[in-house]
C-alpha cells in the first residue's frame, strides 16, 4: 500500500514539475494550456506521452547547427556566395521577397526552371527518368518507404546506377517508413548504396522521443535537378490502394541554382543521421537550360530559431490583394494563420481552402469543421476534395506566387516536423498552379454556410473535442 501511495505521489510531482517546463518550452500557447491541464488532471497518462511526445524544439539538431567546426552548416555561407550571380538585386526585392529571403537564410535566384507534376504516375516517372539520367551522384530522401510496387521500381532503378558506380544517399524517416523490411535496405547496401534511417532518437536525451518527423521528400540529382513535392513512396501514391482510390497529389521538379538549397537540406539531414560530411559534392550553381523563374526552396523543422514554415504561410497570406487558394490534407492551423485568413476574407480577398472530403485521420478531419466554422463567417470558402484523397501541399498567392512543398496546414507541420517547401514567383508558373486548382474544385462541393450547425449534438462535440487537442495532434 505505501508502494502504491508512493507511486501515485511520485505521478502528481512529475505531472506539475512536467506542466511547468510545458509552459517555459512550448512554442504556443494553446499547446501549453492543453499539457499544463492534462499533466495536473491526468498525470498517469499524460506524464509519459509528454515525454515522449511533448518536446517542439529539437536540441540535438540545434546543437549540431551550432558547432563550429567539421560541419555541413559551414556550406551555408559558401553556397549563398555561390548563388551571388542569380540573386535578384536588392532593388528589384519587395519588402515581402527581403522577408522571405532573410527567413529562409537562402536567396531567391534566378534560372532556374519549374516542371508541375500532378500525380503519382507524372511524378515518378519524372523522377525515374531523373535517377537514369545521374551520372555523378543522387541524394534520396523521403518520410515513406514501403517495399511494394512503386518501392521496388524505384530500388531497382538506384541500384543500377550503383552498378554504374553512381553514388547513391539514401535517407528515410524510421516512423514513417516502419514497415521497411531489413531485406529492403540490405539489399541496397550489399550493391554499395548508402542507406539510412533519420535517426530522430540519436542521442541520450533523445531516446525516447517520438515526437519528431522527418517529413521531407527530396531528390536531387548531380546537384542540378531537385524534386520537391507530396508524394512518398509507396502504391497508394499511384492511386492503387482500394480505400482511397485516386491519390490526388503534386509535386515540382526543380532545375537550376535552387536546386542546391534543397541539397544543402539533404546534406544537413545526412549529417544529423551519420555523422558523416557529404563529400565530394558539387556545389557550382547551373542556370537550367531553359527557363527564368524565380525560386525561393524553404526548408523548415523543429531546429529553427524561427517558427519558419508558420511563418513563411502568415508572410504570404498577410500580402495577398487578390486571392489566397490553399490545398492541404490536414488542416489545423493555429490562431494567428485562422486570423490572418479571416482578415483576408474581410478585406475582399477570394480565399478558398481545399480539404479532402475523404477522412484519413479523424481528429484532423473533426477540427477542419470547426475552422470552417470561424472563418466561414468572414468569407473565407471551404471546398472538400472528393474525388479520392486529397493529399497535395499547395499554395496560390494573387497572380504571381505559388507554393509547392512537404508542409501541411498544421500544429505537426509548422512546428514538430522537418519540412521543404519550393516558393515560385513567376506568372506562367502560377497559371499553371491555377488550372490545377481549378480541375480541382471541379471534383470538390463546397460547404456551406450552416451546414456545421446542421450537424448532431455529438458530431459538434467531437469536433470542439478534436480542436481542443489540436495544438498537440
Amino acid at each position: 500500500m505505501i508502494i502504491w501511495s508512493a507511486i501515485i505521489l511520485l505521478f502528481h510531482v512529475m505531472g506539475v514539475i512536467s506542466a511547468i517546463v510545458a509552459i517555459m518550452t512550448a512554442r504556443t500557447s494553446q499547446g501549453s494550456i492543453a499539457w499544463a491541464i492534462s499533466l495536473v488532471m491526468c498525470p498517469y497518462v499524460a506524464v509519459p506521452a509528454y515525454w515522449i511526445l511533448g518536446r517542439s524544439r529539437f536540441a540535438g539538431y540545434v546543437n549540431l547547427r551550432t558547432t563550429t567546426e567539421d560541419t555541413v552548416h559551414e556550406k551555408l555561407d559558401e553556397l549563398v556566395a555561390s548563388l551571388e550571380a542569380y540573386r535578384l538585386p536588392i532593388s528589384d526585392l519587395s519588402h515581402a521577397a527581403m522577408a522571405a529571403e532573410h527567413l529562409a537564410d537562402l536567396p531567391i535566384t534566378s534560372g532556374n526552371d519549374v516542371k508541375l507534376l500532378i500525380d503519382g504516375d507524372a511524378t515518378f516517372d519524372d523522377i525515374v527518368r531523373g535517377i537514369d539520367a545521374a551520372k555523378d551522384y543522387i541524394l534520396f530522401q523521403f518520410f515513406i518507404v514501403k517495399d511494394d510496387g512503386l518501392g521496388r521500381r524505384v530500388k531497382t532503378h538506384l541500384l543500377k546506377k550503383c552498378a554504374e558506380g553512381v553514388r547513391v544517399y539514401f535517407l528515410y524517416d524510421e516512423v514513417g517508413s516502419n514497415k521497411l523490411p531489413k531485406s529492403y535496405v540490405q539489399e541496397l547496401q550489399a550493391a554499395g548504396c548508402e542507406i539510412h534511417p533519420f535517426n530522430t532518437r540519436k542521442g541520450r536525451g533523445n531516446r525516447f522521443q517520438l515526437n519528431f518527423r522527418n517529413h521531407r521528400k527530396i531528390v536531387v540529382v548531380d546537384g542540378q535537378v531537385s524534386w520537391i513535392g507530396g508524394h512518398n513512396v509507396g502504391d497508394e501514391y499511384l492511386g492503387l490502394d482500394p480505400k482511397f482510390g485516386h491519390w490526388r497529389d503534386t509535386h515540382t521538379r526543380i532545375t537550376g541554382p535552387a536546386a542546391l538549397a534543397a541539397q544543402l537540406s539533404f546534406s544537413e539531414d545526412w549529417y544529423w543521421a551519420t555523422d558523416q560530411r557529404l563529400s565530394p559534392l558539387n556545389w557550382a550553381p547551373v542556370a537550367a537550360a531553359s527557363g527564368n523563374r524565380q525560386v525561393l526552396v524553404v526548408p523548415s523543422g523543429p531546429a529553427d530559431e524561427l517558427e519558419t514554415a508558420s511563418l513563411m504561410f502568415l508572410h504570404a497570406i498577410n500580402f495577398a490583394k487578390k486571392r489566397i487558394w490553399i490545398s492541404s490534407p490536414y488542416f489545423v492551423p493555429d490562431d494567428a494563420i485562422i486570423s490572418a485568413l479571416q482578415l483576408a476574407g474581410l478585406r475582399g480577398v477570394d480565399v478558398r481552402i481545399l480539404i479532402p472530403d475523404m477522412p484519413d485521420h479523424l481528429a484532423v478531419y473533426l477540427a477542419a469543421y470547426s475552422y470552417f466554422d470561424d472563418a466561414g463567417k468572414t468569407g473565407v470558402r471551404f471546398y472538400r476534395y472528393s474525388d479520392g484523397f486529397l493529399h497535395e501541399k499547395s499554395m496560390l498567392i494573387d497572380d504571381h506566387l505559388a507554393t509547392v512543398g512537404t508542409a501541411n496546414f498544421d500544429n505537426r507541420s509548422f512546428r514538430l516536423n522537418f519540412e521543404i517547401t519550393g516558393v515560385v514567383l513567376d506568372e506562367d508558373f502560377a497559371k499553371e498552379i491555377e488550372q490545377m486548382f481549378l480541375a480541382d474544385f471541379e471534383k470538390a462541393r463546397e460547404m456551406e454556410v450552416g451546414e456545421y450547425g446542421r450537424k448532431s449534438f455529438w458530431f459538434r462535440l467531437a469536433v470542439r473535442f478534436a480542436r481542443l487537442t489540436s495544438p498537440i495532434q
